[in-house]
């Protein structure tokens, strides 16, 4: 990636074209300026992830509103989920050859126009409609936020970039769902829905003031979405996510109602759960960089996979027993199931883009649309075991989909070798 410089000519262009670009990195992009951009990324990131997870908060007030059940209000997240994992690696696909700041500003600006039509809706249907224009936005911002940190710094500091960039996300569905519960019952659900476009908005424009234009990365195309979506080990390695993740959704669907059965809390204890769940995540994106960086992508998502098949099975069958001690077991026990499911992300984005960086910005597009996939099978098989034999046996489950993500590692670094050698 490189950093063109703003007064630089199109009389210019035909001898820069044949010159290799030179990674930003080795230019004069120093610690403050890099600081200063990943910021701004994880300002959008912290956008889109609290507009996207804040409906979580605010359903009963929503169904009550228009006059529908919680289960049909569960839709507005159904349609988000449907139309990022299909929107995303398109829109990123699509949109390749476009500056990466019109990019990222456009993509924010079409998800605040969507939290405005939110806000404004008379109806489910047309909630519904203002949440696929919010994913189709926000489809766009996370990939290429994630491509262009990664382009900023050489790859042994990768982890660290990917994980302040990513912090943004992290820190938005971390309180997203607390501030979210409160801003839904203070100001009602179009309020919130309006302090989200409102968020979205204002990012836009502080990255069009701030990002530089000229931000040179790997130009990609629907031709190279389907040369990626036809490789047999970036397709083992996205896998890898659906398997990871859909895993961890087997029991985090239920956090609520299996905390509420086993310890016999109510709204307090569950929100005090929820914030050391908070926590965890924020020091997790942390950790995973720091992992990754020191010991490699693959060993640190195998350690997180043995960390996540020992913590879940206990989460579901420890006898917890009553009184403060239990919420104290429980919340160690959730503080470390939350460090090992959120370092995650990093260390599979840095994996991806050293399969393949000229594809790196649609395989992050690709992963981002695995997760939700991973939400919806974790969440379907979470639920098939609950209503078969209990709260218990989820964990195990969880396990068992968790040691597949495992299997999937040596296969998918032997397809890669045998990529290399095609």
């Amino acid at each position: 990636m490189t950093l063109k410089p703003s007064e630089q000519t199109d009389s210019s262009s035909a001898d820069a074209g044949k010159a290799t670009p030179q990674p930003a990195h080795e230019k004069a992009v120093g610690p403050a300026a890099q600081r200063r951009l990943f910021l701004n990324l994880a300002l959008a990131n912290f956008s889109v992830g609290f507009g996207a997870f804040v409906v979580i908060a605010i359903l009963p007030p929503l169904a009550s509103d228009l006059g529908i059940s919680s289960a049909t209000a569960g839709w507005t997240m159904t349609a988000y989920a449907i139309a990022y994992a299909i929107g995303s690696p398109i829109g990123v696909a699509m949109t390749g050859r476009v500056d990466r700041r019109t990019v990222l500003t456009g993509g924010l600006a079409m998800f605040g126009v969507g939290g405005l039509m939110a806000a404004l809706a008379p109806s489910l249907v047309t909630v519904l409609g203002a949440r696929v224009v919010m994913a189709i936005g926000a489809g766009v911002v996370t990939p290429v936020a994630a491509s262009v940190a990664i382009g900023l710094v050489p790859a042994k500091e990768r982890g660290r970039a990917l994980a302040y960039v990513f912090g943004g996300l992290t820190l938005a569905q971390a309180i997203g769902i607390p501030v979210g519960a409160w801003l839904g019952y203070t100001l009602g659900w179009r309020g919130t829905f309006l302090v989200a476009a409102l968020l979205a908005l204002s990012s836009a424009a502080l990255l069009r003031l701030r990002l530089p234009t000229g931000l040179v990365v790997p130009i990609t195309t629907l031709r190279a979405l389907a040369q990626a979506l036809q490789r047999p080990d970036l397709a083992v390695a996205l896998l890898f996510t659906v398997l990871f993740m859909g895993g961890v959704w087997t029991l985090y669907t239920f956090f609520g109602p299996f905390f509420e059965y086993r310890l016999g809390i109510g709204g307090t204890g569950l929100g005090v759960l929820l914030l050391v769940f908070g926590i965890g995540a924020v020091f997790g994106n942390a950790l995973g960089g720091r992992l990754t960086d020191r010991i490699g992508p693959d060993r640190t998502l195998a350690l997180l996979c043995l960390a996540q098949m020992i913590l879940m099975p206990v989460l579901t069958l420890f006898p917890f027993g009553g009184g403060s001690g239990s919420i104290a077991g429980a919340a160690l026990l959730v503080l470390l199931w939350s460090l090992a499911g959120w370092s995650f992300m990093v260390p599979q984005q840095a994996r991806l883009a050293a399969l393949d960086p000229d594809l790196a910005p649609i395989l992050f597009a690709l992963n981002a649309a695995a997760i939700y996939v991973a939400a919806s099978l974790g969440s379907l098989a979470g639920g098939a075991v609950l209503a078969d034999a209990g709260f218990g046996p989820i964990g195990p489950v969880g396990a068992a989909i968790v040691l597949l993500a495992l299997a999937s590692l040596p296969v998918a670094r032997r397809l890669a070798a045998r990529q290399q050698l095609s």
